[in-house]
């Protein structure tokens, strides 16, 4: 009932949102005489806001044509590798011949599309064949399709390893890490003669008892039937996905914007007054974030209630008592990938000492293969992109790849 009062609310603010456009265009266009109306930029700037506040954003685009390479520009082709019912397997294919590490970077499925990851992507390209995994719209995915569990994340994962071969290095960012270390360490146990290189871990709850953030504190809170009775919804006729059961984006955006209301309240006031001075370039900021951050996915019920239980409430992983398909994981069968885990100082989403866990539960990997780095003043979003990640991160994460491929 809540999906279609969303839908029929968005329905409702439709009229208002082209009122708001329009007159965005009518008082701020240049060959319009409303434009040098004294106050002009005030109503255009209240419209453009208004018009961003009310419009429904659409998954976005890589948008990676080129990357640089040796001081030369290179060409890019996004093509899809694999194509799953739940996510595709994408490849920023270079047009240069290269002998680079293969990469296969596992983006969070929670919530926003891998398309967050576009900084983290276009850092590695330069220096390595980057593959990432794009994870569908739960509301696009047909009911016929069947559920999708942690499980099936869990076999997708390996799945994607086997195709990119022995030679591949996998790089898990927040919520990812958890399903990519079970794979990781099940291809151990099973003897698999495909297993990565190296796997890199940034800002998981690996073990989410450690410096517990809002989110662990909000899943013990509550029993699992709690958020099943209050999140999950059922798809509305309108979608392909009609009648599966998600967790949908809208409910998600909302609770992420009210980790920091304060916050994007004064970014929004911000926005407002650069259009008034005219500042186009943090307005163009401003849009370039948001369009990102208020693009969200629905997340398969199952997936989303197995993630609560195994990682916030049972801490499965960090207990030695989390199972795939009735199989023990064992992180300490895994002697041959060497690991690489990152936190950021200030992260509020995985804690520190949350992704650092790993350390402790891959004990069959040699102390000199395994290596933490704790990156000062950065929050989690800090971690895969912005200027801290291109200048300090991408660089520790290439070298660490090269010294142990």
């Amino acid at each position: 009932m809540l999906y279609a009062l969303h839908e029929m609310q968005h329905a409702l603010l439709a009229p208002w949102n082209v009122w708001a456009k329009t007159h965005h265009e009518l008082f701020s266009h240049p060959f319009s005489l409303l434009a040098y109306a004294p106050g002009a930029k005030r109503v255009a700037a209240s419209a453009d806001l208004m018009h961003r506040l009310t419009k429904r954003y659409d998954k976005p685009e890589f948008g990676l044509d080129h990357t640089v390479i040796d001081g030369a520009e290179v060409a890019l082709t996004e093509r899809v590798a694999v194509s799953k019912p739940f996510c595709r397997l994408l490849h920023f294919e270079r047009a240069a011949t290269r002998n680079d590490p293969v990469v296969l970077l596992v983006a969070p499925l929670s919530g926003h599309f891998a398309t967050l990851l576009r900084d983290t992507v276009r850092a590695l390209l330069p220096d390595h064949e980057v593959y990432i995994t794009d994870w569908a719209d739960a509301k696009l995915v047909p009911i016929s399709e069947g559920a999708f569990h942690l499980d099936d994340y869990v076999d997708y994962v390996r799945e994607f390893i086997r195709h990119l071969g022995p030679a591949v290095h996998v790089i898990s960012v927040c919520q990812p890490t958890v399903p990519v270390l079970a794979a990781v360490a099940l291809m151990a146990a099973d003897g698999e003669t495909v297993q990565p290189r190296t796997m890199t871990m940034m800002g998981g709850p690996i073990d989410a008892r450690r410096s517990p953030t809002a989110v662990t504190n909000l899943a013990l809170k509550h029993p699992l039937s709690w958020f099943d009775r209050r999140l999950i919804q059922r798809v509305p006729a309108k979608y392909p996905g009609f009648m599966r059961r998600v967790y949908p984006g809208f409910l998600q955006h909302a609770g992420f914007v009210a980790m920091n209301p304060d916050r994007h309240a004064d970014a929004h006031w911000d926005y407002y007054l650069h259009l008034v001075a005219g500042d186009g370039d943090s307005a163009d900021s401003h849009r370039r974030f948001y369009d990102e951050y208020n693009a969200v996915l629905d997340m398969p019920a199952e997936y989303y209630l197995d993630t609560i239980r195994t990682v916030f409430q049972e801490f499965a992983l960090a207990q030695g008592t989390m199972r795939v398909r009735g199989q023990p994981v064992r992180p300490d069968a895994v002697t041959k990938t060497a690991l690489l885990t990152i936190e950021g100082a200030l992260d509020d989403i995985s804690g520190n000492g949350q992704t650092e866990a790993a350390q402790a539960l891959c004990s069959g990997i040699p102390a000199k293969r395994r290596e933490h780095y704790l990156v000062p003043n950065v929050g989690h979003y800090g971690i895969f992109s912005g200027r801290k990640w291109r200048e300090a991160i991408a660089p520790r994460i290439r070298e660490f790849i090269r010294r142990h491929a």
